[in-house]
């Protein structure tokens, strides 16, 4: 495999599990305990790199899953206890645990290959280098044997648990009537995102991560109101980004990793300007064309009710200016709903039809 796939791959894989789980972060209003999560398993991370002279394997694994869902315990123990609000306790949970792990990393981590510059930014660029070898069998880049698993299990966690996932995040009052456990599911989803954390970690770094988690999936909640589609559609705009980001990176011979996020960045602008539904352009123009179609009906009204009015009397009955009252009528007249004679206006069969039509509303 070439080393230019084995970055696309990695990128679109990482993409690809951090989108799937970060879809129901967005959904939940929980994005902040994501960013807070990708940043406070380095403190795991740090923890088991002490323990085992390394940052790979299982035991990073646990500890960083097992630090990632500490982060969501203590957090909702500080907002239950009513002096603060979640995101205050967000924001008092995650630099704590953050810093502490950072301060771990400056003080007794020198031996190993973990820095602070690769805790948030980490090098995707490295990872074909980094090769998974078993009983003396070279099995390809490790970042993708991980990647590759913790995207299955994401998968079958979402497809498994599907019905439960979609329930407790709509209706959480609903679930636990049904005999569903709403806090096991929170927890559950907390575990899963802690493991996609730390399995993209070691690849691209935590800000990565956080854009991966948090911008695919909210692309697609701008593009859709089923949870089917904004999953497929999250992931979609993850894989897009990952790809679209190398090719930033190496048209500009810039940062992968930062040219992946600039990517995520990119696509939401699109789909918050230009979002078939929710776009700011599209309601822009939507509204827009309302206006449009209310004052034909407008003028419709007011000549069915007096016929043979010229543009002049249009103007001073409506206030409108010159060059308004001419783009109103040109609309009419394209429509087939007003017939100018010189400087007269009448109605044609159809315009007095549509006239009939918007007085009964």
């Amino acid at each position: 495999m070439s080393y230019q796939v084995t970055i696309i791959l990695t990128g679109v894989l990482t993409a690809a599990s951090c989108a799937l789980i970060g879809s129901f972060l967005v959904l939940r209003r929980l994005s902040l305990v994501g960013d807070a999560i990708s940043h406070t398993v380095v403190l795991g991370i740090v923890l088991a790199a002490l323990l085992t002279g390394g940052i790979t394997g299982i035991p990073t694994l646990i500890g960083a899953t097992v630090v990632g869902v500490l982060t969501v315990v203590l957090v909702e123990l500080v907002t239950r206890s009513g002096l603060v609000k979640e995101d205050a306790a967000i924001g008092l949970v995650f630099p704590a645990l953050f810093a502490l792990g950072v301060l771990l990393i400056s003080r007794y981590a020198s031996n190993v290959h973990l820095d602070v510059e690769h805790v948030l930014y980490g090098e995707i660029a490295y990872t074909p280098f980094d090769t998974f070898v078993v009983a003396g069998w070279d099995l390809g880049p490790r970042a993708l044997w991980t990647l590759g698993g913790i995207g299955l299990l994401d998968l079958l966690f979402v497809l498994g648990f599907y019905k439960e996932l979609k329930l407790a995040t709509f209706d959480s009052a609903l679930a636990a009537a049904l005999g569903l456990s709403p806090a096991v599911i929170h927890y559950a989803l907390m575990f899963v995102v802690s493991l996609t954390t730390v399995g993209a970690f070691d690849a691209v770094g935590a800000v990565l991560v956080v854009a991966l988690l948090i911008v695919p999936p909210s692309t697609a909640y701008l593009l859709t109101d089923r949870l089917a589609a904004m999953l497929a559609l999250s992931v979609i705009a993850g894989a897009v980004s990952a790809v679209g980001g190398y090719a930033l990176a190496r048209l500009l011979d810039a940062s992968i990793a930062g040219s992946m996020a600039t990517a995520t960045g990119a696509l939401f602008a699109l789909a918050f300007l230009f979002s078939p539904r929710h776009g700011l352009v599209t309601r822009q123009l939507r509204a827009a064309q309302q206006r449009r179609r209310f004052a034909v009906d407008l003028l419709l009204e007011h000549l069915r009710r007096s016929e043979r009015e010229t543009q002049a009397d249009i103007e001073e009955e409506f206030g409108w200016s010159s060059g308004q009252a001419r783009r109103v009528i040109r609309d009419a007249t394209r429509r087939g709903l007003l017939n100018p004679a010189g400087d007269r206006l009448s109605l044609t069969e159809a315009g007095r039809s549509a006239a009939a039509s918007a007085g009964r509303i």
